[in-house]
């Protein structure tokens, strides 16, 4: 009877103060993720800039995007940054270890941009972080299916999803930029 009390109280209390502390971030920047280089990405230290993620793979028919996704990243870091997340769930096109995309992405695109470690984005083992970014009921927006690599999700400043495209709307389109 007491557990049952206490734990009535506790909910009445969360209720309250809206405060749910078992709840999926209410935004991206509730987020920190394994960076490609071993340390953290930290999703709170970009709070005031847009963020653009992508599912990347280097074997892929859309891997030219590296080029655009660092220029985008150079035209508008003041305001703008890129987090490129390796996934090997299509077509087994992102075979390599963190050292070998690193080593690929910096080589032949000569990117700049944050890199996660490598993830999964789809299935039952996606990253916490794609669950959120496609699951209207955690993100509050809307409902997205990672279909292949370079899928784009675009956050604004507080954090919050704004908007999803496919792999063949480019970087630097009028789609894209319209919207920072």
């Amino acid at each position: 009877m007491i557990r049952f009390m206490l734990t009535t109280l506790v909910l009445v209390s969360l209720a309250f103060t809206g405060k749910n502390h078992f709840a999926t971030p209410p935004t991206v920047h509730g987020f920190k993720v394994e960076s490609l280089e071993g340390g953290t990405i930290n999703f709170a230290g970009f709070k005031g800039k847009k963020i653009l993620i992508v599912n990347t793979a280097s074997q892929c028919g859309y891997t030219p995007q590296y080029e655009e996704l660092q220029a985008l990243y150079e035209k508008y870091q003041d305001k703008l940054v890129v987090i490129g997340f390796p996934a090997n769930n299509f077509g087994g096109q992102e075979p390599g270890s963190n050292k070998e995309i690193k080593e690929f992405c910096s080589s032949k695109f000569k990117v700049t941009f944050p890199m996660a470690a490598k993830i999964s984005v789809k299935g039952e083992d996606a990253h916490p972080l794609y669950q959120w970014l496609t699951s209207k009921e955690k993100n509050g927006v809307l409902d997205a299916e990672v279909k292949w690599n370079f899928n784009k999700f675009l956050l604004n400043e507080k954090g919050e999803l704004i908007a999803y495209f496919p792999s063949k709307v480019k970087p630097m389109s009028e789609e894209i930029t319209s919207k920072l």
